[in-house]
């Protein structure tokens, strides 16, 4: 494949923080390739480009992502928009040899492999990454002032306690699996919902709101999840704004990357 004027950057994750990730550096000119399954989990849609993995295409920001199933055309889709491929990811990096390779999976009590042979520059994202270990650098992802730090030795804050309070809500905002099954909705996020209001079911079970506030996670209708995955979140503000878009955390985290690819070239 011939090489572009910037490298090209494989994203491992299509979730809210991935897809700031490569909303930030498709602005920047860089060309960009998100990896994924074929049913993610990820619940915060409207922030992501996940929905393009089952619709073919999404938006986000006024940036558009198209799901290509064939390696031999992604020449040309990286050239028009942000690209997401569900296939081996083996294969991929063998088509296109990417010169940065950014793990935003957030997969956050997992032991991220080592991944600083896949490519020249690795980037990891969040707890448990130790910078020129498994990956060459790690970004900092815990809400602080050194959200978006690039570290270029040792590890970012483990994982945290309670998720941000919005309106007074923390961790009860959110609703997780309480077993395997497949998971189906008839919501939308963005939609308002009384606290007990039933939002899903997952097998025979169903899920309800835990408070009155407005969609903003709600994963797939069809996808198969774990128990414990997290599948639905209320948001008590009820702005309809906050639900959608990049959002202040992914933001940052898209500007550490940026920082340290740049960063890298220029040393």
């Amino acid at each position: 494949m011939e090489a572009p004027a910037r490298p090209i950057v494989v994203i491992r994750g299509s979730g809210d923080v991935g897809s700031a990730v490569a909303h930030r550096l498709f602005r920047a000119g860089y060309p960009v390739v998100i990896h994924d399954g074929p049913a993610p989990t990820a619940a915060r849609r409207k922030m992501a480009f996940t929905d393009a993995i089952f619709d073919g295409s999404a938006t986000l920001a006024g940036l558009s992502a198209h799901r290509v199933d064939q390696l031999a055309d992604l020449a040309v889709a990286l050239n028009e928009a942000i690209v997401i491929f569900v296939g081996d990811f083996g294969d991929l990096l063998a088509a296109v040899e990417p010169r940065v390779l950014v793990d935003a999976r957030m997969r956050k009590r997992a032991t991220p492999e080592p991944q600083v042979a896949l490519a020249p520059l690795t980037i990891g994202l969040g707890p448990n990454f130790v910078a020129g270990t498994t990956t060459h650098l790690v970004i900092e992802t815990e809400w602080g002032d050194r959200l978006g730090t690039v570290l270029t030795e040792g590890t970012p804050a483990p994982l945290g306690g309670e998720p941000r309070s919005y309106g007074g809500h923390t961790r009860d905002r959110f609703v997780y699996a309480p077993a395997d099954g497949v998971f189906h909705t008839a919501c939308q996020i963005g939609e308002q919902v009384g606290a007990g209001q039933q939002v899903a079911t997952l097998g025979s079970q169903q899920l309800t709101a835990p408070l009155t506030g407005i969609l903003r996670g709600l994963t797939r209708d069809g996808v198969t999840i774990s128990a414990g995955t997290k599948c639905v979140e209320i948001d008590p503000r009820g702005d309809p704004a906050l639900v959608a878009g990049i959002g202040e955390r992914p933001g940052k985290i898209a500007d550490g990357v940026l920082a340290a690819i740049e960063g890298a070239a220029r040393g």
